[in-house]
Parts: C-alpha cells; structure tokens; sequence
C-alpha cells in the first residue's frame, strides 16, 4: 500500500532543492565575475658592501743591504666596491717594535691618483697623509680611529685612490745600525660608511 506521505514529500523536496542549487549556481557564476587579482612578485633584498681591494701581489717593500742616504717608493691602489659613500683611513697592524732602528727610517705617504703597483709614473699627488719616521706611524696609528685620513670615497664603484711610500734611510743612523732589520710593517685600509 502506497505511503501518501511519501507522495507528497516527493511533490515538495525537489522545489527546496532545486532552488537552493540555482542559487549557489548564480553565486559562483557571480563571484567569478566579480574577482579580481594583482600581483607584485620578484621582491628581493640585497646588502650593499663596503669591500676594498688592492693591485699588489707582494709586499711594497723588501730591502736589503741598506746603506745611510738609501732611498725608495712605491705606490699601491686602493678600490673600493662599496655603493655607498665611506671614509677610507690607513693605519698600520704592526706590533709594537723592540729597537728603535726604525725610526731611522723616514716614512712620506702620499695619497692622489694614478699610478699602479710596483710603479708611480703617473701619480698625481693630492695630500701629504704622512710625512715621519716608520717607528712614529707604526706606533701612533694602530686602528680605524686613531687612523690617517679619512678621504671620502663617493660609492658607484670603481672608486680608487693611490698611495705613494716613499722612504728614506736616515744619513744619520748610527754605527749601531749595521745588520739590522726591522719587523715586518702591516699598512691597513679600512673603509666605513659614511654618515
């Protein structure tokens, strides 16, 4: 025997139903319609850098066999490959010497442009950094603050400076001085950014 409500629920259920479906139907339709997307993609951050380098590939300086009134030079180029402007100063990691041999070794430090290392034809000189005895640099410049300079280097590499050691053995040094040698002498750029 037939169910009547069964009848009837199948009369009304589909009405409920379909209009529900059609409704979702027109929202997804609509939703679609109404969206929207921009993108900004490839974001990346890199650190610049304060980095300096030099065209040497050995020390500036081995002298042997010096005599009273003996001199020499030498030039060397400092490039920076920061993008920033910084201070470049010079001092010297040397330790602190025993004798006093060095300070009959005079010590002129020039810096300019031009010239490469190992030779100075072309140096322009700017300003005298230094005009002294090898023992007075070593001892009195010993880090970026009590450092010579600073000369301000503009950042948009290649930015370059030269140097020229000059040196000079005393006429004056002593008898004493025969057989000597110094300890070996560090000479240090430091380049920070400028504030």
């Amino acid at each position: 025997m037939a169910r009547p409500w069964l009848k009837v629920l199948a009369q009304v259920v589909p009405v409920p139903l379909g209009l529900l479906l059609s409704g979702a139907l027109v929202w997804g339709a609509t939703n679609a319609d109404w969206s929207g997307t921009s993108s900004n993609s490839g974001n990346t951050w890199a650190a610049g850098s304060a980095g300096l380098a030099n065209d040497s590939k050995v020390p500036m300086f081995r002298i042997d066999n010096m005599r009273p009134g003996d001199t020499g030079s030498n030039c060397i180029r400092i490039k920076s490959n920061a993008n920033f402007p910084t201070a470049l100063k010079l001092y010297s990691s040397s330790p602190n010497w025993p004798s006093n041999f060095q300070s009959f070794i005079d010590l002129k430090i020039e810096v300019g442009s031009g010239g490469t290392f190992g030779d100075c034809n072309g140096f322009t000189p700017h300003v005298t950094a230094f005009d002294g005895t090898l023992d007075t640099f070593v001892a009195l410049h010993t880090d970026f603050r009590t450092g010579v300079g600073p000369w301000t280097l503009p950042g948009k590499p290649p930015n370059s400076l030269s140097f020229r050691f000059a040196w000079k053995f005393s006429p004056s040094a002593p008898n004493s001085s025969q057989s000597e040698t110094v300890n070996e002498a560090s000479f240090t750029w430091e380049a920070r950014e400028r504030k």
